[in-house]
């Protein structure tokens, strides 16, 4: 049986049914990832417009049509434009620490609030920007908002899904992402053909996800856990019936108050973090959000116009090819949130892996030998041009089904009530680091490392697969309140989990299916 094969029973299955309120509330509180997606997904295409180029780096401009002898993987090697773009991830790193405070003390609602008028802000500036220092103010109010978001939601859909559905519920944010990737890649394709200021619609369209999820912070209600943090037994109580659709809630009421009153001994969660009973908790914050960045997924959905550009794509074809890229990305989570509470965490992570390991090879091998280490310019034959497309797009879907929506669920679904605001801040900042990191290195890395750059985030997938097959263990259908049964039961991570420590009743299996 392989290491991470040990699944904990599922706990005290508290009652409960999956209400249409408690439908309805998710659907809208995962709105809250069109605006990270939206602009993951209109960078990209803004920074392939010449217009945008021209006004402001004109240097990557004339590289790009005045000088033809540019070595193809070079063409848009420049530190400020891609700048521009990790700008804001550098502002979410700094958000969610912040974010973290307000998320404990004044309840999740808040900080979407907050996250949804900074974007906002962020998305006029950026419509009217006269300057790159105006543009990078811009991208810096749009970190901050994706910051607080991106605490806040995953957090908001696992404390408000009932435990059979939380998989389901809780991906509906990555759903949104990547719904926001594919409308503004779509935006983007036909923005292009409007003139000169077709850049400002793309760029000044994110007002209407911001518009959305502020929108919709404050027409949502604050969850259980979240009332119980600050007091409010009586609405928890009343609130937990409402989304339960029962009135028998009374064990899961009970588990709820004692993780409170645990976190409340807590006078500086940040500095718990560190002892030894949080250290798989804390490993997993960190690690997931690293492999997730390693994948190369943003290096392609930041880029993509500007990839197909770069491999020989016309403009509108590389425009187009950003559009199919962000189909499939959305259909893929919906195969996802279908499979997530049956198939399981560890199935999705393993197989998505596996799938991206083998089009990261052969992406590679197509671009190294149309193009060489010279990177000579050339324009792809149709077939050619298909069949780069097409493996980037199975890439795309096993990242959609696997890596993409579970780093974010598994860190969100993980962690115990006393730690959890501070320890998803820790999962947000590491994401926004590594975002940030390969956002800005991505396009020197592609100029040196030439068609290696996929070899490159091939190598780390195989590390990633590794780390998930020996150290992840099963989280389906744990309830959240009794997760220590799944550290507890792992054959590596349970010597850090005391007897006394796991909820009360609580036991462990083994897999017998192997």
């Amino acid at each position: 049986m392989p290491a991470g094969g040990f699944v904990p029973r599922e706990g005290k299955g508290y009652p409960g049914n999956l209400t249409p309120f408690v439908t309805i509330t998710c659907i809208v509180a995962a709105m809250g990832g069109l605006i990270f997606g939206y602009d993951i997904g209109i960078s990209g295409g803004v920074t392939s417009m010449a217009p945008f180029l021209k006004k402001f780096f004109p240097s990557v401009y004339r590289k790009e049509v005045e000088d033809t002898s540019t070595n193809q993987y070079c063409k848009f090697d420049s530190q400020t434009l891609t700048m521009f773009t990790s700008s804001l991830y550098l502002a979410a790193l700094l958000a969610s620490i912040a974010a973290s405070t307000v998320t404990q003390l004044f309840g999740r609602k808040l900080s979407m609030l907050l996250g949804g008028v900074l974007f906002c802000a962020g998305a006029i500036l950026n419509a009217f920007a006269r300057d790159v220092v105006m543009l990078i103010v811009g991208r810096i109010l749009l970190g901050f908002g994706v910051g607080f978001a991106n605490q806040s939601v995953p957090l908001y859909l696992s404390e408000m899904a009932p435990y059979k559905y939380r998989g389901a519920l809780n991906l509906g944010f990555q759903l949104s992402i990547s719904t926001g990737i594919l409308v503004a890649n779509v935006l983007n394709y036909f923005f292009a053909k409007v003139g000169d200021w077709g850049w400002r619609l793309s760029l000044g369209g994110a007002v209407v996800p911001a518009l959305i999820i502020t929108v919709g912070s404050l027409l949502l209600p604050d969850t259980p856990n979240s009332l119980i943090e600050r007091g409010r037994h009586d609405e928890a109580v009343a609130k937990l019936k409402r989304i339960r659709g029962i009135d028998d809630v009374d064990a899961e009421f009970n588990d709820l108050v004692a993780a409170s009153e645990e976190s409340r001994k807590m006078e500086n969660p940040w500095g718990y973090l560190l002892r030894r009973k949080y250290r798989p908790h804390l490993t997993m914050a960190i690690a997931i959000p690293i492999f997730q960045q390693l994948t190369g997924i943003n290096a392609i959905m930041f880029y993509a116009p500007v990839l197909f550009r770069t491999i020989g794509f016309g403009d509108d074809a590389s425009l187009m090819s950003a559009v199919i890229t962000g189909c499939v990305n959305v259909a893929a989570t919906l195969v996802s949130i279908y499979g997530v509470d049956r198939w399981g965490r560890r199935f999705l992570f393993l197989e998505g892996g596996i799938q991206m390991l083998v089009c990261q090879v052969i992406v590679a091998v197509c671009i190294g030998v149309k193009f060489g280490v010279k990177g000579d310019p050339g324009d792809l034959p149709k077939w050619y041009a298909i069949v780069v497309v097409l493996f980037i797009c199975i890439y795309v879907t096993a990242f959609a089904w696997s890596w993409g929506p579970l780093g974010w669920l598994v860190p969100s679904e993980i962690f115990p009530l006393e730690i959890r605001s501070a320890a998803q801040s820790v999962n947000v900042s590491v994401n926004m680091i590594f975002t940030f990191a390969v956002a800005q290195v991505f396009l020197t890395m592609l100029c040196h490392l030439k068609f290696g750059l996929f070899l490159f985030f091939a190598f780390f997938v195989i590390v990633m697969s590794i780390f998930v097959y020996f150290l992840l263990p099963e989280t389906k259908g744990v309830p959240i309140e009794e997760m220590k049964i799944a550290w507890k039961n792992h054959p590596y991570w349970g010597s850090f989990i005391l007897d006394d420590e796991l909820p009360a009743g609580a036991g462990v299996e083994h897999d017998t299916t192997g």
